[in-house]
């Protein structure tokens, strides 16, 4: 674990390479402490060069840089095993890294231009979107390869597997439409674990089809439509037999319920963790909008800051934080208060955005700079800029991996 001692002298080697801090600044009361053996690491994959960034969280320093395929994109966290996928576009590949060794120690073969990845509950299946293939392929994480491929609409761009693991929701950004599939959950006790999946329902009409939110109950799809103004909302087909399928039939299908008015150009959907509003970034309109999920409306649409990309909601469900990528800075707005809350500065075209796990931390990717900004969310002044580390050309996804020790 690290000591006062360390975090000081670990602050004194920033101030003097000038990364923006200074020695009177850091103190170990500013950060939590942390259990023996405890790692924790964000990835970063960097599109313009091939390759993934290691940061170490507890040591707020870069780890390592691992080679991966030309081009990677998405990036995906297994919640059960230590691993971590990466998408690599122009290769048609997925690259698997080990999280305890921080190298890669697989790569799986997929379709043209794999560029988004969805790791189910389990852990065991990965859905990797195809772009160019106009496909999904259902990965066995396990055996680390591909079992099946189906078609979706054209160039689909993201793919969420329902909380339930029984809908797996693709948006087709090409066709301006939704493709929804039946996938059989992961079986402990099977002998041959199941590989079917099977195209449920499709629905049009909406344009530029872009990020997508699941609620976490499995009921609803929320998907943005970023060739217009609008967010479409889907009701997810409830399980036979289940007490939402008895009180109400209906939704036992699949079903549009509405196309809801936000602002220009929206894409892309942050959701609070207990699923009651999902926050609309609208790149077109400087601006956000808000959305209740238990009514299907919009409470409003804010201005924001110049070039909305990102949004993340903090795990008590306050805060929202929106990474403004043409202000070069991180936008805050009070979810309890109903008003914005300042704004943080970052490197130039911020745009992915991760917490730490303790939330402590929140990183985001700098596009054009080709480095994080490492924002600390709590302090006597309020949220502020605490450094900035290196990655690589074009950082375009991050996630976090916490490791807890034995």
């Amino acid at each position: 674990m690290p000591t006062s001692h360390h975090r000081l002298l670990f602050c004194r080697a920033f101030a003097a390479a000038a990364l923006l801090i200074s020695v009177s600044g850091c103190h170990r009361s500013s950060f939590p402490d942390v259990p023996d053996g405890y790692r924790e690491y964000a990835y970063i994959s960097n599109g313009g060069s091939n390759t993934v960034t290691v940061l170490d969280l507890v040591y707020l320093r870069q780890d390592r840089t691992l080679q991966v395929g030309t081009n990677p994109g998405g990036l995906a966290v297994n919640p059960v095993l230590n691993e971590v996928y990466v998408a690599n576009s122009q290769s048609g590949t997925v690259s698997v890294i080990d999280t305890n060794a921080n190298r890669v120690v697989a790569t799986i073969t997929v379709h043209h231009q794999p560029n988004f990845i969805a790791v189910d509950p389990t852990g065991h299946r990965a859905y990797v979107v195809n772009s160019a293939s106009n496909s999904i392929s259902v990965i066995d994480l396990d055996r680390r390869r591909e079992l099946a491929a189906a078609g979706t609409g054209e160039q689909p761009t993201v793919a969420r597997i329902a909380p339930d693991g029984r809908s797996l929701v693709i948006s087709n950004h090409g066709s301006g439409s939704v493709s929804i599939f039946d996938v059989t959950p992961y079986n402990t006790g099977a002998s041959a674990p199941p590989s079917a999946i099977r195209l449920r329902s499709t629905f049009s009409g909406c344009p530029g089809a872009s990020d997508v939110a699941v609620l976490p109950d499995s009921s609803k799809a929320f998907v943005a439509c970023s060739a217009g103004h609008q967010v479409m909302a889907l009701n997810l087909a409830a399980a036979q037999g289940s007490w939402a399928a008895k009180q109400n039939p209906s939704l036992t299908t699949d079903h549009m319920l509405v196309l809801l008015d936000v602002g220009k150009t929206p894409i892309h959907l942050a959701m609070k963790p207990d699923g009651g509003e999902i926050f609309v970034s609208n790149f077109g309109s400087d601006s956000f909008s808000e959305i209740s999920t238990w009514t299907n409306e919009v409470g409003g649409t804010y201005t924001i800051g110049n070039k909305p990309l990102r949004g993340i909601v903090s795990r008590d469900n306050s805060m929202l934080w929106v990474s403004n990528s043409g202000a070069d800075s991180i936008g805050l707005y009070s979810i309890d208060d109903g008003k914005l809350a300042g704004s943080v500065r970052t490197g130039s075209g911020p745009g992915a955005l991760a917490f730490s796990a303790d939330e402590h931390l929140l990183l985001a990717a700098d596009t054009h700079s080709g480095d994080v900004a490492v924002i600390r969310t709590q302090g006597k002044q309020g949220p502020a800029l605490f450094t900035i580390l290196p990655a690589g050309i074009s950082p375009n996804a991050i996630v976090v991996k916490a490791i807890r020790g034995k």
